[in-house]
């Protein structure tokens, strides 16, 4: 029995999910003429209360083509030291779009109101590049999963009219932090002018991201996908996994946050782990005591066919997901409780 906890994007499709994607009805979605596509697209739109949506292969292509949308080249976004689109999507900001990032050092992964309005630059300060956009994560992936308060959006949406600015949101877990926080999604299609979702991650399905915003933005959008090479052909195969996971695969994220509290109340027990950080959805961060090498634990518990990942500086990582079942979980509690260094 292998155990991947590395990930939650490691998930492989359900026999249901494949039996609706084969008996998907497809176009060619380069000509907007994939009838599934179309209502994957309407339908997430839809329930975030945003006027249109647009199919992406991965979620770093869907905020890439936001942050194209929202800056010109020589602009400056804001963003948490730890967000995704500055750490993890290969310098896109730079190579893509010409645009610079102000760090600001958040908690968590999660940015605040007062820090967004003091990393503004001065408009008519022709020396500093021009901030025109801000970007916040929820979850946030390497601040562990953590949850915004919507207050808090709703503060910075208020920065952002004041100064001009646009508001999106990577939303690649934002199926998590719904079911976390009980916020309505259609609050979030009020305070942001972008969202990108991801379908691949907590909901299980194979491959697909969308972009949500108003109908004019994302015809502009459509352009940037073609641009980046995310244009596909006959995608509704892809596009049938995503319907079906919402439809079966939001309420039950709920089962991994709770998998994920119980591993973080058994290590904060174990005398080899020095911290635990708090845990709101299905991502655990922990840290072993300087007396052990981080590599070392990872091996012990690939030798007992678990695998978790090494986030570095002494950071380990643990990822429940939908493949991660019940009978695995007492498994990796129990191996937990026994290993001894």
């Amino acid at each position: 029995m292998e155990i991947n906890l590395v990930s939650d994007t490691v998930t492989k499709p359900t026999q249901e999910m494949v039996l609706q994607m084969f008996q998907a009805k497809v176009g060619d979605d380069v000509y907007k003429q994939d009838p599934t596509v179309i209502e994957l697209e309407a339908r997430v739109a839809e329930f975030f209360g945003m006027e249109a949506a647009l199919f992406f292969p991965s979620g770093t292509m869907a905020n890439q083509t936001a942050i194209k949308l929202h800056t010109q080249p020589g602009e400056q976004l804001i963003a948490d030291k730890w967000a995704h689109v500055y750490n993890y999507e290969g310098g896109g900001v730079s190579f893509n779009s010409g645009v610079s990032c102000c760090l600001l050092d958040g908690n968590r992964g999660m940015i605040t109101a007062e820090q967004v309005a003091g990393a503004i630059n001065n408009p008519e300060f022709y020396h500093s590049p021009l901030t025109s956009l801000v970007c916040v994560e929820n979850t946030t992936n390497k601040g562990g999963g953590a949850c915004y308060d919507f207050e808090e959006f709703k503060k910075i949406r208020q920065v952002c009219d004041a100064n001009n600015l646009k508001f999106h949101l990577d939303g690649a877990r934002i199926w998590n932090a719904l079911v976390a926080t009980n916020d309505h999604p259609k609050d979030y299609g009020k305070v942001f002018d972008t969202i990108s979702v991801c379908l691949s991650k907590g909901l299980g399905a194979p491959i697909g991201s969308l972009l949500l915003s108003d109908k004019a933005t994302i015809h502009r959008a459509l352009r940037i996908r073609k641009i980046l090479g995310g244009g596909m052909r006959q995608v509704g195969y892809l596009a049938a996994a995503g319907l079906y996971a919402l439809d079966n695969h939001i309420e039950r994220l709920s089962e991994d946050h709770r998998r994920a509290k119980e591993l973080a109340v058994v290590l904060q027990k174990l005398s080899w782990v020095a911290e635990v950080e708090p845990v709101e959805t299905n991502i655990l961060i922990f840290s072993v005591n300087t007396a052990i090498d981080e590599n070392q634990l990872i091996d012990k518990l690939k030798q007992r066919n678990i695998a978790i990942s090494s986030m570095g500086h002494g950071k380990l990582r643990i990822v429940t997901h939908l493949d991660y079942r019940e009978v695995m979980h007492s498994y990796v509690l129990e191996t937990l409780e026994k290993l001894e260094f």
